[in-house]
């Protein structure tokens, strides 16, 4: 059965904050959007950003790696401005530095790697999981019509009292009627990667669970690392692999991978978050805005 909750609006609005507007030679803005109920940018949000407005400074190149730290917490409410920092530009390869900022405060940091791609000189990579297709898989609904989401098992539950398994959640995701724009495909792939890797690391431990995150305890995205191996289409169906290999003095690290329906892998990034106990002795916290 499929999981409901209450709409934050269209794929086509996900886009549209993807999509950042040049105000200067390296200055990006985003638009704003929130259904008023946690107003914080995800990080991996940013990390997409960055991605969008990195192909949009140096068309015919491709970003093939992109790394993010996150500093502070952003509200959704309000615009955010991406500053690149071009660190070198070649015939092949370009690097950008990139900051978020909001209201002048730096909440976000990175590097990217553009490259124009080159015949293959060697050629492998790893094999998909060996799940069911999404077809046979429940959808969840994360309240972005346009966006369809399918869990492998289940597996991504924010309940507390759910079934221990392995730290893993397999999790197909397809978009719909996206422009034919590659910077825009490979954002919102990363867009996705923040989503399910803390969940995974939760999963093997009983009583804890994400309805619990913002609440009795504190939990968030501390930085992405993404490598992006092949071109991307987000309007076909994505298999994102979340692995927790550690969770230990309140981090933990997921390293993941996103292959394409025929099993192609498209692009291997790991995460690194928190998980830890709110530590002020009793302070009410504010869900909508803790982290």
């Amino acid at each position: 059965m499929a999981v409901t909750t209450e709409p934050w609006g269209d794929a086509a609005q996900l886009v549209d904050i993807m999509d950042v507007r040049r105000v200067g030679d390296l200055s990006f803005d985003s638009v704003a959007h929130t259904d008023g109920r946690r107003p914080v940018v995800e990080g991996s949000q940013m990390l997409g950003q960055a991605i969008v407005a990195a192909g949009r400074h140096t068309p015919g190149r491709r970003a093939v790696s992109a790394s993010m730290v996150f500093l502070r917490g952003a509200d959704a409410a309000l615009p955010l401005r991406l500053e690149l920092e071009v660190l070198s530009s070649g015939r092949t390869f370009a690097g950008l530095g990139v900051e978020v900022l909001q209201d002048g405060r730096r909440c976000a940091a990175g590097l990217l790697l553009l490259d124009v791609t080159a015949p293959d000189v060697v050629r492998h990579a790893v094999e998909a999981p060996d799940v069911p297709g999404p077809e046979d898989c429940p959808p969840y609904d994360m309240a972005v019509t346009g966006r369809d989401v399918r869990v492998v098992g289940g597996a991504y539950d924010d309940d507390p009292d759910a079934p221990v398994g392995p730290p893993v959640i397999d999790a197909w995701v397809r978009f719909r009627d996206l422009p034919e724009d590659p910077a825009l495909h490979a954002g919102l792939l990363a867009q996705f990667t923040g989503h399910m890797s803390i969940a995974a690391a939760m999963r093997p431990h009983a009583g804890v669970g994400q309805t619990q995150a913002h609440r009795s305890i504190s939990t968030g995205i501390n930085a992405i690392a993404l490598s992006v191996h092949r071109d991307v289409r987000a309007d076909d169906w994505m298999l994102y692999h979340h692995l927790s290999t550690s969770a230990t003095g309140g981090m933990t690290h997921s390293e993941c991978r996103v292959h394409d329906r025929r099993g192609d892998l498209l692009a291997s990034f790991t995460v690194d978050g928190m998980v830890r106990p709110f530590g002020d002795g009793g302070r009410a916290w504010d869900e909508r805005t803790a982290l």
